[in-house]
């Protein structure tokens, strides 16, 4: 009846129909899964987009100033005026003295080369006002 070529060939077909099963299953959950991502975007953005209006309504100039009268005192702010606005160029230049130069104290910058570490432990530079 059967020969055992068609055991082979039926076996065959129904191992390439599994595969083909679980590969359309494990399409069927990645598109699921990017479906639930763009979801998230979509949600983010509209969210971003929210966040965005709420803000311009915050700075409106015109809430800003009703808010600046009505804390008037509070605040003690001031309107700026002309005089105050200045380039970059109208700045006066650092003074830079000789002696700055040979303590190695340029430009403000902590230097603790010449320290020796206190208790074992190496001295913290970062950057900040030499002290």
């Amino acid at each position: 009846m059967f020969r055992t070529s068609d055991i082979v060939l039926i076996a065959v077909m129904v191992a390439a129909a599994a595969l083909t099963y679980k590969t359309k299953r494990e399409a069927e959950e990645q598109l699921a899964s990017v479906q639930k991502i763009q979801a998230q975007i979509r949600y983010e953005e509209e969210t971003i987009d929210l966040l965005k209006a709420d803000w311009s309504l915050l700075t409106q100039p015109s809430r800003l100033q009703k808010l600046t009268e009505l804390y008037k005192s509070q605040l003690a702010l001031e309107p700026v005026s002309a005089r105050q606005i200045v380039g970059l160029g109208d700045l006066p230049a650092k003074t830079l003295d000789i002696q700055d130069i040979l303590k190695g104290r340029g430009d403000g910058m902590a230097d603790n080369s010449g320290k020796a570490p206190s208790g074992g432990q190496d001295p913290v530079v970062t950057g900040g006002i030499a002290q």
